[in-house]
């Protein structure tokens, strides 16, 4: 068609990589919530002509609503999400391309593409109610390389495969990110999605980003603990603890606060709960 692909060998060198998309007209731009939040809050932003971008295309983890509105209001161009998995090369669903604002949803399965909710039993779970996300399409793969056993955990009878990541859909058919099944947070009994947290905590202000997971509590089971990095160095704890007694509910309240420099990701971005979890 035409296109130009630009090839970011190190996207956590984000000066280095403002410097070269400004020697060009970006028209679209796919990136992690992480990536989008760091060049965003970067003071060479500026430097790049973003008035030909069309589209900016959000996956890999859950695009944060905090994220999505600076994005907008630094650029003009609402993120559009979409989700997939290498099992589904790449794409499952997408919101619609044309979108001018942020859903906070994966919007609506790909042509010739299945998606459903089922319960840890294989079954169908109600409307609005969460439950694991299973996709069947031409997109899906045969099994895991000489892998029957891994294959046979993760595909249904029927041909779908089971993602591990749970998520809800509307009754207009657009679907939303709830969180990874295994880092689902069980406080006393009560779900705690680390999604929730976070979407809420960023947009406190002076929060340029944070994880939440669980760790081991004698009389909980599990609590939540939140890991913090700054955009302003006044921000306390004291601060962050008032912030989500007002906005989320008792058990879904981080009991742990902890504040560092950085957070562990892998080389594109993603945040590692796991690392986060084993005290790393």
């Amino acid at each position: 068609m035409g296109g130009c692909n630009i090839l970011i060998a190190n996207p956590r060198d984000i000066p280095g990589m403002l410097k070269d998309l400004s020697q060009y007209k970006v028209h679209s731009f796919p990136a992690v919530n992480t990536l989008f939040t760091a060049l965003a809050n970067h003071p060479d932003f500026g430097t790049v002509d973003w008035s030909s971008l069309v589209i900016s295309v959000g996956g890999g983890m859950a695009v944060q609503s905090a994220t999505a509105k600076l994005w907008l209001d630094k650029t003009g161009c609402p993120i559009c999400e979409g989700y997939g998995l290498s099992e589904t090369s790449p794409s499952a669903s997408c919101n619609p391309v044309d979108t001018t604002a942020y859903s906070g949803t994966i919007g609506l399965p790909l042509p010739n593409t299945e998606m459903t909710l089922l319960d840890d039993d294989g079954r169908e779970v109600p409307i609005g109610t969460p439950g694991e996300i299973a996709i069947r399409g031409p997109q899906v793969m045969a099994g895991y390389w000489q892998r029957p056993d891994e294959t046979a955990k993760v595909m249904t009878a029927d041909g779908f495969f089971r993602t591990g990541d749970i998520g809800v859909v509307d009754e207009r058919g657009y679907f939303k990110i709830v969180d990874r099944k295994k880092d689902m947070i069980l406080v006393g009994g009560f779900n705690v999605y680390p999604n929730e947290v976070e979407d809420v905590v960023t947009q406190m202000e002076g929060i340029l980003e944070c994880a939440a997971v669980g760790v081991a509590d004698a009389k909980a089971g599990e609590v939540v603990k939140l890991v913090i990095v700054k955009s302003d160095p006044a921000v306390t704890e004291s601060d962050v603890r008032a912030y989500c007694e007002v906005n989320l509910t008792g058990y879904k309240r981080p009991k742990i606060v902890e504040f560092r420099s950085d957070l562990p990701k892998t080389p594109v971005g993603k945040i590692l709960r796991r690392e986060l979890r084993d005290g790393k």
